[in-house]
């Protein structure tokens, strides 16, 4: 338990902060609300020496990259797959999602549901998780029940059955996942609309879970096809964080997937965004209680950056707008002129391909959808025409020494930024450097970046208008509604 109430609020603060990067990542997963949040120990400053991370790669291609921490007698296990949402294309959206649930659906040796119970039996727990970019799995146990974890991933990578009658249910699921996470909520659903505008031919036009004509159409060989030709050792990196030592690890993981075959994976194509060389803007008019808007600009991202310290400009841009009570958006249009109720920022500098900088809000009461975006748009003016300020710039960079030090309270997240750094290409190495690349951003690199991205020609906006319930039964009954 944590008793000091300013460590207890930065720790609140860094796990508000990873749910926002994740919902901008698109992750689809119901155990983010319910695992990210529980630290599996109090604050306690990690021995010297003894988190260093240390990597294999076995002869099939699975790397293996261990993180010791000996703060607990628990181990988190996750493998991570390189392929998600963007990897997908016309009539397939979904897929990788779908194929996640189906993960636990049984292979030859375990039979449906025999998984989970088996982690159950032996006091652990497990889940799963898609995003744009990767599909990840995972398993918190205590630490002797490693080979479990091992066991049973390494069976279903390459053991998989597809058992068409649980196909036929599961389907069923996710298309009424899609339906209470975004077809029936207004904010979700103009958000996915804005990506489908924003983006014209990159793999981030198309939602995670998958457009639902998608899903109504799919079909189990659709899914056979995407296990086998992105399901292999050689397309997959495990990521142990706990209480064990690296090479007893190495030895473990060469034991239960070292027998597992490598095969050729399909070169990707980069489906590079085209050049964006004017300004989209669409309206949603659909049942809801209150307004809102979405605007986002192209923006490179650590992989794409032509210019390496762009993206880490951005990332602190993004904190100066939207870092807590004392960041711009807060102070100035929510207590100041009180034109929003809520208004952020966000931009996610470690994703796989060019994304965008996000600025979302819902207006006052009594206040416009329009008069926000001049607003947030007057915002990123003053940024662009006057430097930010020294007490300004160090106390952001100060919340991001704070939270990579909070971070660590948490084995999941730990891996979890050693996985997403592998799965997109990036490196677990160059992610260790992030606090020194943000120390080293000055006042006038953020301005640059402003200058440079938040131009007109590459700006997209989403306005939600919402109307009654009853106004829509009124149109229908005229015939204006089809």
């Amino acid at each position: 338990m944590i008793g000091n109430t300013a460590e207890s609020n930065a720790s609140k603060t860094v796990e508000m902060n990873l749910l926002r990067r994740l919902f901008y990542k698109g992750v689809f997963s119901a155990f983010v609300m319910v695992s990210i949040g529980q630290p599996l120990f109090a604050n306690e400053q990690l021995p010297k020496g003894e988190n260093q991370i240390k990597e294999t790669v076995l002869e099939n291609g699975l790397k293996v990259i261990v993180k010791p921490d000996h703060r607990a007698p628990v181990v988190i296990s996750q493998v991570w797959y390189k392929v998600g949402s963007s990897y997908e294309s016309g009539g397939t959206t979904g897929v990788s999602h779908v194929l996640e649930h189906m993960m636990f659906k049984g292979t030859p040796k375990y039979p449906t549901g025999e998984f989970n119970k088996i982690i159950s039996r032996n006091g652990g727990e497990d889940n799963a998780f898609t995003s744009r970019d990767y599909t990840a799995y995972y398993q918190k146990l205590e630490k002797s029940r490693l080979h479990v974890s091992f066991e049973l991933e390494a069976d279903r990578m390459r053991g998989l059955l597809l058992p068409k009658d649980e196909f036929d249910k599961e389907i069923m699921v996710v298309m009424e996942e899609r339906r209470w996470r975004t077809d029936d909520k207004p904010q979700s659903l103009t958000y996915e609309q804005f990506y489908a505008t924003a983006f014209d031919n990159s793999g981030y036009h198309n939602p995670t879970i998958g457009w639902m004509d998608d899903l109504k159409n799919m079909t189990v060989e659709d899914l056979n096809a995407w296990y086998q030709r992105y399901y292999a050792p050689n397309n997959a990196t495990l990521v142990v964080v706990g209480d064990v030592e690296s090479e007893a690890v190495f030895e473990l993981a060469k034991t239960y997937f070292g027998p597992l075959k490598p095969f050729k994976i399909a070169d990707l194509k980069p489906r590079i965004e085209r050049e964006q060389k004017g300004g989209k803007r669409i309206e949603m008019t659909l049942e809801a209680k209150l307004p809102y808007m979405v605007m986002g600009y192209k923006v490179p991202v650590i992989n794409t950056a032509s210019e390496k310290w762009e993206p880490y400009a951005l990332d602190l841009l993004a904190g100066i707008l939207d870092g807590g009570d004392s960041a711009r958006f807060s102070k100035n249009l929510v207590r100041g002129t009180k034109i929003a109720t809520s208004v952020g920022a966000g931009y996610s500098l470690d994703a796989r391909i060019q994304t965008l900088f996000l600025l979302d809000g819902i207006p006052a009461a009594g206040k416009t959808t329009a008069q926000l975006e001049a607003a947030l748009l007057s915002e990123l003016d003053d940024i662009k025409n006057n430097l930010v300020t020294d007490d300004e710039l160090n106390r952001v960079k100060a919340q991001v020494i704070s939270s990579a030090v909070y971070e660590q309270d948490s084995m999941f997240y730990q891996g979890m930024k050693i996985g997403i750094a592998e799965t997109v290409g990036i490196g677990w190495r160059k992610d260790n450097q992030y606090v020194e690349q943000i120390q080293a951003v000055t006042a006038e690199q953020i301005q640059q970046v402003a200058k440079k991205y938040f131009i007109p020609q590459t700006l997209t906006v989403a306005t939600l208008i919402p109307i009654k319930k009853k106004e829509v039964k009124d149109d229908q009954q005229l015939g204006l509604v089809n």
